[in-house]
Order: structure tokens, then C-alpha cells, then sequence
């Protein structure tokens, strides 16, 4: 137990806490900037199974910010990448890759094997189909994201508000790192703060993070905070995520991508519109309407405008 000595001697830790954590199984979505940051903390604080899902492969670009990786990694997917780190750093650690992109199909599968869920994804569809099943399944998620100098980290479900709750819709601006820029230290600050929550969850300790929003403008050097345990989940929800597995000949299937963006399909009935165009003619007769997009943002907006317009039925899909 000498790896653990200076953690074993903490106040709501002991060998009964480190025993808890050797026996916990965390699923860790996303092993970009916040996963590089927080998945060495998790193997070395000694969470004893760790799953790890990503679609990505290491790009040079990824590099001043995702320090799990080296000029050696370039071309090799990531999820495998930063198992093989973990098992180096930790071999009591059991960390397995999965290379592939996740969806609520694939995101229903993964949570049965786990007792928290982190998302590091940095995804509108992702973060909204994790919350959705882990609410459901009464399990707790820790979910962040960052853009530019700014982000935040919050603990979510696992008997507390969904992400929902806080987040019913979108904000009208929503950037990405691609398009915005970020800076390493930011991410890699919010990825701490979110392997502390992970950990404080599995330990059981007071107050729990589970209810609990930070946020951090680096920027203009502001740490905030609040708690949202009386959040009531929304009446109305916005669109649910689907998987593109899922879609049926009976669903009318919108692709608000271009066709540079996204030479083939998702499915073959699938029609091509831009978001300006999805009005009432977008309605499904029957069935669905499914908005496809990249990453969910433009399907959600798009969805939101149906919505508003009186449809009833529409769900969105991303498709990377």
C-alpha cells in the first residue's frame, strides 16, 4: 500500500476508501484534453477498472493540450493510446479501450458495467445521451467541458438533478475548440477538478459533488460556483438523442450537413437540407423527423425551431 501511503492517510479515505476505489469501475468518455488530464489521476489514485471510449487518433494539434501523448502516438487511436499509459503508470489499474464513437446504442451498453459515468467528450449529443441514461439508471456522471480560456465541471444524476435540469437548451452561441481556440492549462485544470469529483463520488464523501457546478474563466481569473440539488427536471425536455443505428424506414431523416462536410449519407433515405430550411415542411408524416448534424448543435437548434412550430416528435442524431 506504499503507492497510496500519502492518500491512504487522509480524513475519508483509510484502507476502507482505497478499498473502495480498487473495487470501482468507471467509464471515462473522451480521452482528448480533459481525458488526458484526468485519466492519470483516476489509475493513480487506484480505480481499479477503468473503460475508456473514444473514436479519435492523436493528432499533432492535439498536442498542446493533451499531454497524454508524445510525437510517437501520432496516427494511433487515442482510446488505446492512454490505456497503454495507464497500465505503465499503474498496473493495478485495469484499463481497456474501446475505439469507437458514442451513441446512446453504444452509451447504453457501456454504463450497465459501471458505477460512474465521466464525460469528457466535449459533445452537445454525447453529454445530453449520457445524462438522459444515467438518470434513468440512477447513476451519478461527471461531465465538463471547455472553450477558449473558460469551462466548467459538474456532478450530475446518481440521485441528483440531470443535466437537463440545469441545461434545458442550449445557449444561443455555442463554439467548440476548433472553431474558438483553447488553452492547455484550462483544460487540463477542469479535467483535475473532474477526476477530484469522480473520486470524492466512489469515496462517498460530504458534501458530495453530485449537485455541485464549478466553473472557471481563466481569463479574467474567476473561480465560481453553485449547487443545484433543488433543480427541477424539465417539464418539457429538449430533443432526445438517438443512435443512427436505431433509425428506421419509418423515420424521415434529415442531414443539415453539406455534402463537402459529409460526402455519404447516414442512411440511404436520408435528404439533405440546411438548417434554414427545416420548417413545417420538415414534419414526418408518419414516424420520426431525425436531425443529423456533426456533433448534435446544429440538429438541436433545428429541432428546437420544429418544436416551437408545434411538431411532436423529433429527436436528433450526431454522426461526427
Amino acid at each position: 500500500m506504499s503507492r497510496y501511503a500519502r492518500q491512504i492517510c487522509l480524513t475519508g479515505v483509510g484502507a476502507a476508501g482505497q478499498a473502495r476505489l480498487a473495487a470501482a469501475r468507471v467509464l471515462v468518455v473522451g480521452a482528448g484534453g480533459l481525458g488526458s488530464a484526468l485519466l492519470p489521476l483516476l489509475a493513480g489514485a487506484g480505480v481499479g477498472a477503468i473503460r475508456i471510449v473514444d473514436p479519435d487518433v492523436v493528432e499533432e494539434s492535439n498536442l498542446h493540450r493533451q499531454t497524454l501523448y508524445a510525437m510517437a502516438d501520432l496516427g494511433r487511436p487515442k482510446a488505446e493510446v492512454a490505456a497503454e499509459r495507464l497500465a505503465a503508470l499503474n498496473p493495478g489499474c485495469a484499463a481497456r479501450a474501446r475505439v469507437a464513437r458514442l451513441d446512446p446504442a453504444l452509451a447504453g451498453q457501456e454504463i450497465r458495467a459501471a458505477d460512474l459515468v465521466v464525460d469528457a467528450a466535449d459533445s452537445v449529443a454525447v453529454t445530453y445521451a449520457l445524462s438522459d441514461l444515467c438518470l434513468a439508471a440512477g447513476l451519478p456522471l461527471i461531465s465538463a467541458s471547455v472553450v477558449g480560456t473558460s469551462g466548467y465541471v459538474g456532478g450530475f444524476c446518481g440521485g441528483a438533478p440531470s443535466y437537463r435540469a440545469v441545461f434545458p437548451d442550449l445557449p444561443g452561441q455555442v463554439q467548440s475548440c476548433a472553431s474558438a481556440g483553447v488553452m492547455g492549462p484550462v483544460v487540463a485544470a477542469l479535467g483535475a477538478l473532474q477526476a477530484q469529483m469522480a473520486l470524492a463520488v466512489l469515496l462517498g464523501h460530504r458534501p458530495s459533488p453530485l449537485g455541485q457546478m464549478l466553473t472557471l474563466d481563466a481569463g479574467a481569473w474567476r473561480p465560481a460556483g453553485f449547487r443545484f440539488e433543488g433543480a427541477p427536471e424539465p417539464e418539457v425536455a429538449g430533443p432526445k438523442v438517438v443512435a443512427l443505428c436505431d433509425l428506421t424506414e419509418r423515420d424521415r431523416v434529415i442531414d443539415l450537413r453539406g455534402l463537402a462536410e459529409a460526402p455519404d449519407l447516414p442512411v440511404p433515405w436520408a435528404e439533405r437540407m440546411v438548417p434554414e430550411q427545416v420548417g413545417r415542411t420538415a414534419f414526418a408524416a408518419k414516424g420520426r423527423t431525425v436531425l443529423v448534424c456533426a456533433s448534435g448543435l446544429r440538429a438541436w437548434r433545428a429541432a428546437q425551431a420544429l418544436l416551437r412550430e408545434g411538431a411532436r416528435d423529433v429527436v436528433i442524431a450526431a454522426a461526427g
